[in-house]
């Protein structure tokens, strides 16, 4: 079995210290990078929606024009200054040559069994007290014990208070009745989600996901629209499918959390 991964980096930078592996390099910005590096504007695409999209700008360009569910082979999909690794590095500080050594390039033969690969999760119930009271307080009107209990402070409270207040809700709501419960139970218990919408699967995975994923951010564009989201929040439409992968791929195939580090080499 060839447990080789065909990895895409997505970036709207150059990403220097890789243009000599064999890391196919993806441009997801409209301005022009390098001629080395693939774009997502051509053919069947949402370049228009690149600054609300973000990533997922080349997640749907992909699956609408390469992906192949005849093949067998692991895709797999990383960021600028976010990258897999071999194994969980906790240094604050990387060599560029250590780092070029520690990326992933392949699942362990011990790994094969699983069928799709998330990053290790972080936690988002570590949260300061005046920020919670100062962004979070319409959810404190709510529910008070939010700030002294942090099994509370989940998934969904953190969205609220970071991406707007009732959003997530409303895009739940669109979801058909097969995962509509399960995601709203999975926001409002969970205080972990895996980050980045960084994914590693086979095509035939992947394709479930895209059709499933892109179905319902069409349903949430038609509902929320663009206009109301400004600075941070604009990118409302990736910051949802972060969440919803951490749902999705577990309940759907049998996904396994991997390392990954932040590596920046501007």
């Amino acid at each position: 079995m060839d447990n080789k991964i065909e990895m895409y980096c997505l970036t709207h930078k150059r990403v220097n210290f890789l243009e000599d592996l064999n890391y196919n390099l993806v441009n997801i910005s409209s301005k022009p990078i390098s001629s080395n590096y693939l774009n997502c504007d051509t053919q069947e695409n949402i370049i228009n929606k690149e600054k609300y999209y973000a990533e997922l700008t080349f997640h749907y360009w992909y699956w609408k024009n390469k992906i192949n569910t005849s093949e067998d082979n692991w895709i797999g999909f990383c960021q600028r200054r976010r990258f897999w690794t071999k194994i969980k590095i906790l240094k604050n500080k990387i060599e560029k040559n250590e780092m070029k050594k520690n990326l992933l390039t392949e699942i362990p033969n011990e790994l094969s069994k699983f069928e799709s690969f998330l990053c290790e999760a972080v936690k988002v119930n570590k949260i300061k007290k005046m920020k919670i009271i100062k962004k979070g307080f319409r959810s404190l009107l709510r529910n008070p014990n939010i700030l002294f209990d942090e099994n509370k402070q989940t998934l969904s409270f953190q969205f609220n208070m970071q991406h707007g207040y009732n959003i997530l809700e409303q895009s739940i709501e669109l979801l058909g009745n097969e995962d509509k419960y399960d995601f709203f139970d999975f926001m409002n218990n969970s205080v972990r989600f895996n980050p980045h919408n960084m994914v590693i699967a086979k095509p035939k995975i992947l394709n479930k996901w895209y059709k499933n994923l892109f179905t319902w951010l069409d349903k949430c564009e038609s509902k929320l629209g663009f206009s109301q989201f400004k600075n941070y929040e604009t990118r409302i439409y990736a910051f949802l499918s972060e969440r919803y992968i951490s749902y999705w791929f577990k309940k759907y195939s049998k996904c396994h959390e991997l390392p990954w580090t932040f590596f920046e080499n501007d």
